[in-house]
């Protein structure tokens, strides 16, 4: 049932960059992102996990979305959240606000969960195009279990060719446990035609030795 939820349930589009953050989704546009990362184990076998995001513009200054992610049925989460915009200082860039509630778990047992998060981001242009970047920074309190303070980084570019970079790296630390970091160089592809855009790309984080292999579909309605 977990992993169903998961997979119904993972990036981000806004006029302009390909992933949000301190954008809010235009009212009455959606916008879904389903992602699988495959990592290799010592004993040969391949762990997984899988993420589902989805973002609706309910007014112009009000976004709601969905953030899931699953690791192989053992643990993971889901969060309902809220994005609403705090300051637009135009060459320097725009803040919003995101607050967010839901449930994590691990194997049976689940518990709540909240979320707020201040995200800064960022157009600029380059000789490929134009281009985006973004920090998030956030606490996450999962209750029965710790409250975790995250600094995410983003940037990518959006220009009108078929193919684009983009980088995600993604850090979290909880006081009296190891610093968490993982980096997720990636290439975007978008089809002639139609409102999908795919992503491939690598994943290397301080918990595993081996580098993932990450897919994600990502479609606007």
């Amino acid at each position: 049932m977990t992993r169903l939820i998961a997979l119904l349930l993972s990036c981000l589009l806004a006029p302009g960059p390909v992933l949000a953050g301190a954008w809010l989704r235009e009212q009455n546009k959606a916008f879904t992102a389903l992602s699988v990362t495959g990592f290799r184990e010592e004993d040969g076998a391949i762990a997984y996990k899988t993420s589902l995001y989805a973002e609706w513009g309910m007014r112009p200054n009000l976004t709601l979305g969905l953030d899931a992610e699953e690791h192989r049925d053992l643990y993971g989460h889901a969060l309902i959240f809220a994005r609403v915009p705090v300051a637009d200082l135009e060459d320097a860039g725009r803040f919003a606000a995101e607050f967010g509630i839901g449930a994590h778990h691990r194997q049976r047992q689940a518990w709540a969960m909240y979320k707020a998060t201040l995200s800064w981001g960022k157009g600029f242009q380059t000789r490929s195009g134009g281009g985006w970047m973004a920090v998030d920074a956030s606490l996450e309190y999962r209750t029965h279990e710790a409250v975790i303070r995250k600094l995410d980084f983003t940037a990518g570019l959006s220009s009108p060719r078929r193919i684009d970079p983009l980088l995600q790296i993604e850090t979290s630390y909880v006081p009296g446990r190891p610093f968490y970091w993982s980096a997720r160089p990636s290439i975007m592809y978008r089809p002639k035609d139609g409102p999908n855009t795919w992503l491939v790309g690598l994943e290397k984080n301080s918990f595993k030795e081996s580098v993932g292999l990450r897919l994600s579909l990502w479609r606007d309605f």
